[in-house]
């Protein structure tokens, strides 16, 4: 048996040990895209300097890099891993999405090695290349808590705008609703001027007529007096019953 042979030998036991072997199983990613988010568009992604992480998140990583891995995660993780999603023999084994950031944890059976990465919009950021599974699984929960992170603003930006809409949205139905309520007032108003002179006019006319009643009859009663008197006369001298 060659040297490999007996180090993979003993990294697998050292696996199976550790207790993280349940994940082999995972199923691998595939190219088609649809099966783990950090697939897409890995042609064109490409890492971040640790200024650039410093600068978005305002904090300090909480796990520390070995330098043998900060050195592997600047010389070419990201490429390494880019082209192995593009194969069949990666196995996705957790990944973790906080808005538009997101941290994974993938596996390479073949040579027992863990791919810990995190990414934001499908762009890899930060890639950690070990065989070692409680490394892998510590750095990949650190990962995870940088995404809380990250995102935080993010999500808070998101809830801002919804509720700024939301707000724009009763802003423009009591407006409307305003304006609904003023035209019938207007309506109202106007119509009650309307009914008022109409109600003046009326007792103007109510109040004339009640004078030409009383005066038509006063003249009522002086002509039924000049029929009486001129009856009377009329029969004058003539024999009563």
């Amino acid at each position: 048996m060659d040297r490999k042979s007996k180090l993979r030998q003993i990294a697998l036991a050292a696996f199976i040990v550790s207790g993280a072997g349940h994940g082999v199983n995972a199923q691998a990613l595939q190219d088609t895209g649809a099966s783990a988010a950090v697939i897409a568009q890995p042609a064109t992604t490409t890492t971040l300097p640790a200024t650039a992480q410093t600068a978005q998140t305002g904090q300090a990583e909480t796990t520390a890099l070995t330098p043998d891995e900060n050195r592997q995660s600047a010389s070419g993780n990201v490429a390494e891993l880019q082209q192995m999603i593009r194969g069949s023999d990666l196995s996705e084994l957790r990944t973790t999405y906080n808005g538009s950031y997101g941290a994974s944890l993938l596996f390479y059976g073949k040579e027992m090695t863990y791919y810990v990465a995190l990414f934001q919009q499908k762009n890899f950021w930060r890639v950690i290349k070990t065989q070692d599974a409680t490394r892998a699984d510590m750095i990949y929960k650190d990962f995870v808590r940088q995404t809380l992170q990250l995102s935080e603003v993010e999500i808070r930006r998101t809830q801002l705008e919804a509720q700024k809409a939301f707000t724009q949205r009763m802003i423009a139905l009591s407006q409307d609703r305003a304006s609904r309520l003023q035209a019938d007032l207007d309506v109202a108003r106007q119509q009650q001027s309307i009914v008022a002179s109409q109600q003046q006019e009326k007792r103007a006319e109510a109040t004339a007529l009640a004078q030409q009643k009383l005066a038509a009859q006063d003249q009522l009663r002086v002509a039924q007096r000049q029929v009486r008197e001129l009856q009377r006369q009329l029969e004058s001298g003539l024999p009563s019953h």
